[in-house]
C-alpha cells in the first residue's frame, strides 16, 4: 500500500475515533474537572508541609501523574469497546495494518491527554502563581508523558476481556505506579524500598520529568524523557503484537 493510502485509511479513522470519544463525553470531562478540584483541595497540605513554591509544585506534579494514570481508562475503552462491539472481527478482511488501527485510536486519546495536563498546569498557574520558565522542556515531558499512557492504555485494551477487568486495571494500576513513583507522597518520606523499585514506575520517571522542566534541568529531562519513550514504544509494539496473527492478519481476542 501506498503511503498516501495508509494516510487515508488513517484520517477516516482518526475522525470516527474521535466522534466517538465526544458522543461519550463523561469520562473525559470527569478527568479534565477532578483534577483541578484535587489542587485546590490538597495543595494548602503540601505547602503547609514544604513551602508555597515546592507545595505548589508537588502538588501540580502529583496531581497531573495521578490523574494522567487514570485517564488510561479512555485509551484503553476505545479499544476495548471495539472489541466487546465485535469490530475487529469486521477489520479482518480489510487492508488495514493492526499499527494504523492503534494509531487511528490514539489520536483523538493523545489530544485528550495533553488537553488534560494543559489544563491542570495552566489552572495552577493562573490560579496559583505556579512558575512556568521553561515551557518547552515542560512540553517535552508532557508529550513524552502522554506517548507512554498510549502505550500502557492500548496495551491494557488488548490484554482484558471486560471492562471490569479495564477499570481494575487503571484503579489499581494508575494508583500503584503514581504512588510507587513519588508522585503523590515525595520518595523521601516513603520507606527506603519504595525508592529503591520507584525507577521501575513510569510515573517516577514522569514526575522526575516535570520537576526538572520547571526548575530547566534539561540533562534529567531528556533522560527522563528516553526513558518514557522507551516504554511507550515497547508497550506499543506488544500491543501490536497482540493485534497480529501468526500470518500478520488482525486477529479476533
Amino acid at each position: 500500500m501506498s503511503p498516501r493510502e495508509s494516510a487515508t485509511r488513517l484520517s477516516v479513522l482518526i475522525r470516527h475515533n474521535a466522534l466517538l470519544m465526544l458522543r461519550e463525553p463523561g469520562p473525559l470531562l470527569s478527568r479534565m474537572i477532578l483534577p483541578l478540584a484535587f489542587i485546590t483541595l490538597l495543595r494548602p497540605l503540601y505547602v503547609a508541609a514544604q513551602g508555597p513554591t515546592a507545595g505548589t509544585e508537588q502538588a501540580v506534579v502529583g496531581t497531573l501523574v495521578t490523574f494522567s494514570l487514570l485517564a488510561l481508562s479512555i485509551s484503553g475503552s476505545a479499544i476495548l469497546a471495539e472489541r466487546i462491539g465485535r469490530t475487529w472481527d469486521r477489520l479482518r478482511g480489510t487492508p488495514l495494518h493492526p499499527a494504523e488501527m492503534l494509531i487511528g485510536k490514539a489520536t483523538p486519546v493523545l489530544a485528550a491527554l495533553l488537553a488534560q495536563q494543559l489544563l491542570i498546569i495552566g489552572f495552577a498557574a493562573c490560579a496559583f502563581g505556579l512558575r512556568l520558565p521553561h515551557p518547552v522542556l515542560l512540553l517535552g515531558v508532557l508529550l513524552s508523558w502522554s506517548c507512554t499512557l498510549l502505550g500502557l492504555g492500548a496495551l491494557v485494551g488488548v490484554l482484558v476481556r471486560s471492562m471490569g477487568e479495564l477499570s481494575a486495571a487503571y484503579d489499581i494500576g494508575g494508583m500503584l505506579l503514581s504512588s510507587v513513583g513519588g508522585a503523590l507522597v515525595p520518595l523521601d518520606v516513603l520507606p527506603a524500598w519504595v525508592a529503591r523499585v520507584a525507577p521501575a514506575s513510569p510515573g517516577y520517571w514522569a514526575a522526575r520529568g516535570l520537576r526538572a522542566a520547571l526548575h530547566g534541568d534539561a540533562h534529567t529531562v531528556l533522560t527522563a524523557c528516553v526513558t518514557l519513550a522507551a516504554v511507550a514504544l515497547a508497550c506499543g509494539i506488544l500491543a501490536s503484537v497482540r493485534l497480529q496473527g501468526r500470518g500478520g492478519r488482525l486477529v479476533t481476542l
